[in-house]
Order: C-alpha cells, then sequence, then structure tokens
C-alpha cells in the first residue's frame, strides 16, 4: 500500500509553490498518494490567468539569480511539477471556506484544482499519512 503525503499551501509565493511542486511530484512519482490542500494567499496562484514568479519580500532581490539558476538546470515551474505530479495521480483542492471569504468562485480557479472541498474533508482524507504545511 502507497503511503500518503498531504500539503497544505497557504501563500503564493514562489519559495513555497517550488516546494509544494518539487515535494508533490516526488511523492507521487514514489507512489504515495498525494493531497494538495491550497487556502488563503495559496488560492491568488490557482486562479485563472497568468502564473506570476512573486518572490517573498526578504528574497525579491534574488529573484533574478532564481531564475536564471532554474533556467540553467531545467527546473521546471511550479505549475509544470503540479502538473505532472497530477498526471501520476496528485490531487489539488481548494479551500471552500477561504474561496468563500475571498469571494473566488469555482469558475475563478484555474483548471489544475480539482474541486473545492472543506478542511474537515481534507484532513479526513490525510488521516495516516505525513502532512506539510508550506
Amino acid at each position: 500500500m502507497a503511503n500518503k503525503l498531504s500539503i497544505i499551501i497557504f501563500s503564493g509565493t514562489v519559495d513555497k509553490l517550488l516546494s509544494a511542486g518539487v515535494l508533490s511530484q516526488a511523492g507521487a512519482a514514489m507512489g504515495n498518494e498525494v493531497n494538495v490542500f491550497v487556502t488563503f494567499w495559496g488560492l491568488l496562484s490557482f486562479t485563472k490567468g497568468e502564473k506570476k514568479m512573486i518572490m517573498p519580500k526578504e528574497f525579491e532581490n534574488m529573484g533574478p539569480a532564481l531564475m536564471e539558476g532554474m533556467k540553467r538546470e531545467h527546473v521546471k515551474s511550479w505549475y509544470e511539477m503540479l502538473q505532472e505530479a497530477k498526471e501520476m495521480g496528485a490531487k489539488i483542492y481548494a479551500c471552500s471556506m477561504a474561496c468563500g471569504v475571498m469571494n473566488i468562485k469555482r469558475e475563478d480557479l484555474d483548471p489544475i484544482v480539482d474541486d473545492m472541498v472543506g478542511a474537515a474533508k481534507f484532513l479526513a482524507d490525510s488521516e495516516g499519512g505525513q502532512v506539510l504545511f508550506i
């Protein structure tokens, strides 16, 4: 039986999104059940439209070096990593409560999002596995 990895994405900055992309892709490639729960500020990166590389303030001067390093090392974007994780069975969920608070409708969400669910459902689905808060 495969292990279970559940990732909570709270922030929409590229450092957090890259980490979530790497871990979800690696977990799925290892045969783990992977569930990603996107809430509050993370949701802004999961709406339709252009995916911007938002750097956290403390690292914003490192943005150009990060982009150059990713290009040099052929590192895919966080979005591409999550797409590949989904192709291996990972699921991505938007927090229904946070969507309501932020007035984000299901039709506003990027197609990469599988569904809108509540925290209780996500936690029930995460039971028995490892949960990471990014």
